[in-house]
């Protein structure tokens, strides 16, 4: 997809037609973030930019099939160039016409609804391309629900739509394509998307798996840390968690194995590592930014609210490491594998981008967009200058990242507007509402039993899909439904954003974990089962924060250190229970020492006396350790000669 397999010489025109449009894409959002149009006297609907982003993205996908990324110097099929031709044409229309024609909506004029059809089986072959069978097979089955759903044998109460009206609304109104979801895309999705590109041209992801084993090689088990390291650096830019397995997966994965890990542990912590990228602040993934307009909140809110959950789960991870090399008894890496410090000096201006980001999101209140793009303007200058490891780009590295993330931005466009499908469906027949009222029915008014159906849900849903389409689905679905009864807004996006995860490390359907199989040449399923295993504090973090407001540092700052600590407390002692052996052995301690963990993990103002909770973990934990000391004394002396 990056375009870079052939020499530019040797590529059809389709290609280097395709990587124009990529171009363009990236450009034309950068300046709608930047309100170049405006400050020019130029004025526009969004849904304007919005068409135009999506009929360049349908080109994109169309010229870009996988006949050509198998042979290079093959041009596209006349039957694509000719869909890449329907889709400009017909959003160019829209984009042209908006202004006049989306009052005609309900009019249903030729001019609206034959666009509107157009747009959306275009929308629908580009989402099969992309993502396979699943999500468009979703998006079919809300757009019958909203032609016939009174024909179904069980009621639902739906208002059903006229053929014509439905397609105008989906190609013309603001709550549907040309919605929320897409225009989160072409905005500050398009800049992070930039950096990221940005960063691997520049040699930046070399340099966090380089300061990783640097960082983590002088320890025990440092290969599997270094792989929860580096997908945590990578995977908070990258937007998804397989693409993070493959970036960073290539690297880490043989290093677990060398270490003498088992290739499914090997492909399971990095699968989950690598699925956390997008839970992990500062940047998070694509989700993140949606769930801010959403929830009508600042990034930076969403941000803040979302740090002491993953630095629980990455700690997990980081403990599991560990215990797992204790397990072993494996040495540290040897200082011959480490990358040497003059080369990690080289990169010293990697962190200063994340800086700036940091400074203007978090110190300056800056629009994700607009501090995105400082960034990118600092790695572009520092990155050309100074470089990493003999790697520096010039203007056509630079262009090649744009025409690399117009790419990967027209992938997110397409899912998005495929999603504001969805959003479409569910307002103008009611459905969300209806669907709302059914998860509430059907958990009894029990906030327990809904939040383990929503759990189920999210994970069900969340299998084959990508990221975005993930979140969107779930926050439409779910998320209101707990709303409903009570779980604060933030932490039921929250929630449903981290079962909607999960479901890339759960089998039967674990595209993050097999990924990472086929890396380490291990059994899928049971590299899927590894993760889970792996990154168990993410199933058990969500409910956490669903019943306490201090796990999203929503409480007073005491109860909040007191929360994460306790909690940190309780991360240890299930992950010891979990690996066994580097603390406790034998299945009675290791579920005493996992019931003392789970008890302080409760937190103290999840209800009324939690704090008894905690107390009577910490004296578990605290008597459980005390046996085992005395379990291992008892040995040494049965083992000593005489």
């Amino acid at each position: 997809m990056s375009g870079s397999a052939a020499p530019p010489s040797s590529r059809p025109l389709t290609a280097l037609v395709a990587d124009g449009l990529s171009t363009l894409l990236v450009l034309v959002a950068i300046a709608w973030s930047l309100n170049l149009t405006r400050k020019l006297g130029f004025h526009f609907y969004a849904q304007q930019y919005l068409a135009l982003l999506l009929g360049l993205s349908l080109a994109i996908t169309f010229l870009s099939s996988r006949s050509c990324e198998a042979r290079p110097t093959r041009a596209a099929p006349w039957g694509d160039q000719l869909l890449a031709a329907l889709s400009l044409l017909v959003l160019g229309f829209v984009a042209l016409r908006y202004p006049a024609l989306v009052l005609q909506v309900f009019l249903k004029p030729l001019a609206v609804w034959v666009p509107g059809l157009l747009t959306t089986a275009l929308l629908l072959e580009a989402l099969r391309r992309i993502t396979g069978w699943a999500l468009p097979a979703i998006v079919t089955v809300f757009l019958f629900l909203a032609l016939a759903g009174n024909m179904l044998p069980w009621d639902l109460d739906l208002r059903v739509q006229e053929f014509r009206l439905l397609s105008g609304y989906m190609g013309f109104d603001a709550n549907a394509v040309l919605g929320l979801p897409l225009a989160v895309a072409g905005g500050v999705i398009v800049v992070f998307l930039l950096l990221g590109a940005l960063l691997g041209l520049t040699g930046g992801t070399r340099f966090f798996t380089d300061l990783s084993i640097a960082l983590m090689g002088r320890f025990r088990g440092g290969s599997m840390k270094i792989a929860v390291l580096s997908s945590a650096l990578f995977g908070t830019v990258s937007g998804s968690a397989v693409a993070n397995v493959l970036s960073t997966g290539t690297v880490t994965i043989p290093l677990i194995k060398d270490d003498g890990f088992s290739p499914p542990k090997a492909a399971g912590i990095e699968a989950a590592a690598s699925t956390g990228g997008q839970l992990l602040p500062p940047v998070m993934g694509a989700a993140a930014f949606l769930m801010a307009e959403f929830l009508e909140v600042t990034y930076a809110a969403v941000a803040y609210a979302a740090l002491l959950p993953a630095l629980l789960f990455y700690a997990a991870l980081f403990i599991q490491a560990d215990f797992e090399a204790a397990r072993l008894n494996l040495r540290p890496m040897h200082s011959s594998r480490r990358p040497p410090l003059r080369r990690l000096w080289g990169g010293w201006h990697f962190p200063l981008t994340f800086a700036v980001l940091i400074f203007l999101l978090f110190g300056r209140g800056f629009q994700a967009e607009r501090a995105g793009l400082w960034a990118a303007a600092t790695l572009i200058v520092t990155g050309m200058i100074f470089g990493y490891g003999g790697q520096r780009p010039g203007l056509r590295a630079l262009v090649q990242g744009f025409a690399i993330t117009g790419r990967r931005a027209s992938e997110i466009a397409v899912i998005a507007a495929g999603a504001g499908v969805v959003i479409g469906v569910l307002g103008i027949t009611g459905l969300g509402f209806n669907l709302t009222y059914v998860l509430v029915a059907l958990g009894g008014g029990n906030p327990v039993v809904l939040l383990l159906l929503a759990a189920l849900i999210c994970i069900v849903l969340g299998m084959g899909l990508p990221t975005l389409a993930v979140y969107v689905l779930l926050a439409a679905l779910v998320a209101p439904a707990l709303v409903e009864t009570g779980v604060p807004p933030m932490a039921a996006h929250l929630y449903v954003l981290y079962f909607g995860m999960m479901s890339m490390i759960t089998p039967p359907v674990a595209m993050a974990a097999f990924a990472a199989a086929s890396i380490a040449d291990a059994p899928p399923m049971r590299s899927g089962l590894h993760a889970m295993r792996f990154g168990w504090a993410a199933y058990v973090v969500p409910v956490l924060f669903v019943a306490a407001p201090s796990m999203l540092l929503a409480a007073p700052l005491p109860v909040a250190i007191l929360a994460g600590l306790t909690a940190l407390a309780g991360i240890w002692a299930v992950s010891a229970a979990l690996v066994g052996g580097a603390v406790v052995s034998g299945p009675a301690p290791r579920i005493a020492l996992a019931a003392a963990g789970l008890a302080l993990l409760v937190p103290a103002d999840a209800f009324e006396g939690g704090w008894i909770t905690d107390l009577a973990g910490a004296m578990g934990l605290a008597l459980v350790l005390m046996l085992a000391r005395g379990e291992r004394a008892r040995r040494a002396r049965v083992v000593e000669p005489g």
